[in-house]
């Protein structure tokens, strides 16, 4: 009997057909399981969008949260200035300045200090004589601080010498001039005005003479001062004040003069409650859009009686319950605090579960008791941070939660693999027993026309 090469061909059973139905019927246990896998990832890609959530009102709660050891009125303090002449200078306000109007009378400005080297020369020349050295030293110091120039033997021109100082940044520029004659000179000038600006030179360059090229100037006499440093001349309220420079900081608290021009002007510092008020609404936004993913994420469908992926998940449960807590319950601090609540300040819970800011309140609230408002602020973002970082942690629901589903997912791919394994066998047992069959089948066929062949010739030989 000639073998088959394919199960069902001699016997016309649709034998691959029936395998694969039984072997689809087999298969569910194993598409249950990845179905429940697939369900696991959406939690925990859900769980990724609550961290994500979390992590951006924990940064907004940071926000509200002093450092440790400041307080809250220190944190949150904020002030700008203004001069009514803003053409007499610039002016700063930082954390420290008090309010209040002062009058402002700039009657000179600093000077810079100017240098120039005391002799000329040709374009080209050498100006520096080093000896049997490669190198010389030139020293500027400013304000005690020595800087030390390297000045290259292979660059022994003033453009080179120029370079050199200007590269180096020690608190001095280098210009070349050139007069009606071709002769250029080296002039230097202090980068700021103001004495504490001046510089001294020193170091091993020494200067070629070209009148007397045997006798080198050293470079702390080489150079003459032509304009000496001085600062600026200020009064602030009728009181002068020391100054070093045009830039004054230490004359008003807080306060940063910029002097640009001599005048009368008045200086106005207000407190700057915008900065405030900012980090308020980012928290109220951040606040509002995890509430939202909130809802969302656990939401139920009436109509359709489906859930959304964590729709009854306690993680969510207690993620809601910790968030909400952290701007509900009042602080212990706060006890003795004339504002208590957020509410007091203007932040209140809409209908639906978000927060929003009466901003004509806040304002109100900040004017007439900054202090109790920053601390109150400083309070609950405290709070809150404390509350998100723990959700957070490594130990918190967030972590805990995704580890316990990865974990379960991990013990499915393993359920997975041993049904993998034993439908393969359940397969190869089919196939071999629908073979047989087949075979069977073809040889009784093949029995059966051979005897109905001989039937019909018994029957021809018996008629005849």
């Amino acid at each position: 009997m000639a073998s088959l090469s394919s199960a069902g061909i001699g016997s016309g059973l649709s034998v691959e057909s029936i395998i694969s139905s039984l072997m689809s019927i087999e298969k569910q246990p194993v598409t249950k399981l990845q179905s429940q896998q697939t369900g696991f990832q959406s939690k925990i890609s859900a769980l990724g969008t609550l961290k994500s959530g979390l992590s951006t009102l924990q940064t907004a709660a940071k926000a509200l949260t002093p450092a440790i050891g400041q307080s809250a009125t220190a944190a949150f303090s904020a002030y700008k200035a203004n001069l009514a002449d803003s053409t007499i200078g610039t002016v700063t306000a930082g954390n420290t300045a008090v309010a209040g109007t002062y009058s402002v009378e700039v009657t000179a400005l600093a000077t810079n200090q100017r240098l120039a080297l005391g002799k000329t020369y040709a374009a080209g020349d050498p100006v520096l004589d080093f000896g049997s050295d490669s190198t010389r030293t030139l020293t500027v110091t400013k304000n005690g601080t020595p800087v030390d120039i390297t000045l290259e033997s292979g660059q022994n021109t003033l453009a080179g010498v120029r370079d050199a100082i200007n590269k180096a940044e020690a608190g001095v520029s280098a210009t070349i001039v050139t007069d009606t004659g071709g002769k250029q000179n080296l002039l230097l000038t202090a980068t700021t005005g103001g004495t504490a600006a001046a510089v001294s030179l020193s170091g091993t360059a020494t200067f070629i003479d070209p009148g007397a090229p045997g006798s080198p100037i050293a470079a702390s006499s080489a150079f003459t001062q032509t304009q000496a440093a001085t600062d600026a001349a200020v009064k602030i309220q009728g009181v002068s004040i020391a100054t070093k420079g045009n830039t004054i900081t230490d004359a008003v608290d807080g306060i940063t003069l910029q002097l640009t021009k001599t005048g009368s002007t008045s200086l106005t510092v207000t407190r700057d409650n915008s900065e405030l008020k900012t980090k308020v609404e980012s928290f109220i936004s951040a606040y509002n859009a995890l509430n939202s993913s909130v809802k969302s994420l656990g939401a139920y469908n009436a109509s359709t009686k489906t859930g959304a992926v964590l729709n009854g998940d306690a993680s969510l449960r207690t993620i809601q319950s910790q968030v909400r807590g952290a701007v509900t319950n009042t602080p212990a601090s706060l006890n003795t605090n004339a504002v208590k609540t957020l509410a007091d300040m203007g932040v209140s819970f809409q209908t639906d579960g978000t927060l929003k800011l009466d901003a004509t309140k806040f304002d109100k609230a900040v004017s007439s008791n900054f202090t109790a408002v920053a601390t109150a602020l400083g309070a609950y973002g405290d709070a809150m941070k404390t509350t998100t970082t723990n959700l957070l942690g490594t130990g918190g629901v967030i972590a805990s939660r995704t580890d316990g589903l990865n974990s379960s997912i991990k013990n499915l791919d393993k359920r997975i693999e041993a049904l993998n394994t034993r439908l393969t066998m359940i397969e190869k047992t089919y196939r071999a027993q629908f073979t047989a069959l087949d075979t069977t089948m073809t040889s009784m066929s093949t029995t059966s026309s051979y005897l109905t062949q001989q039937l019909s010739i018994l029957s021809n030989m018996a008629s005849n």
